[in-house]
């Protein structure tokens, strides 16, 4: 388990933040939890929805489960606001459970990094509901979201 220095570093800017928003999406795109706990400090602290995680370990046990019960998930996450060492999003993620019944989550992310680029804190707040298959939005390929695939704004979420 190395963490590694991840570009881009704080303070932020524009261009860097945006950066650093589609290298997460990409990376939770992956589906692949110990590449993903990579880009968090080794005692990074989580908030998502009412569930708590710290460090690496946790945050790994944390991903196989939600992955192991999100089937086929796809993720967009768009900049909301930066400042210095913080970083706001918006996102929304599409998934059906192991029963076929499809769901659409929205939600808010705060995170703030270190002056080696690795997330050392954040907070999610997560609604979802369900949705019929022929309302998903997310059809592109498992994995990265194509570059030209329209983001949350674009779609009207």
């Amino acid at each position: 388990m190395t963490h590694e220095p991840r570009h881009p570093f704080p303070p932020f800017t524009q261009e860097s933040a945006a950066q650093k928003v589609r290298l997460a999406e990409d990376g939770w795109n992956s589906r692949n939890p110990e590449k993903v706990a990579l880009a968090y400090t080794v005692d990074s602290r989580w908030r998502n929805r009412a569930e708590f995680a710290t460090g690496y370990e946790e945050i790994v046990s944390f991903l196989t489960r939600k992955w192991n019960r999100e089937l086929d998930y796809r993720l967009i996450k768009e900049l909301w606001a930066f400042d210095g060492n913080r970083i706001a999003v918006r996102f929304a993620y599409e998934y059906h459970d192991d029963s076929g019944n499809w769901f659409r989550a929205f939600g808010n992310e705060n995170w703030e990094f270190g002056g080696d680029g690795l997330m050392h804190h954040r907070y999610a707040c997560i609604n979802e509901l369900p949705i019929k298959e022929s309302e998903r939005l997310f059809h592109w390929p498992l994995g990265r979201r194509p570059d030209g695939h329209p983001g949350l704004s674009d779609l009207g979420l």
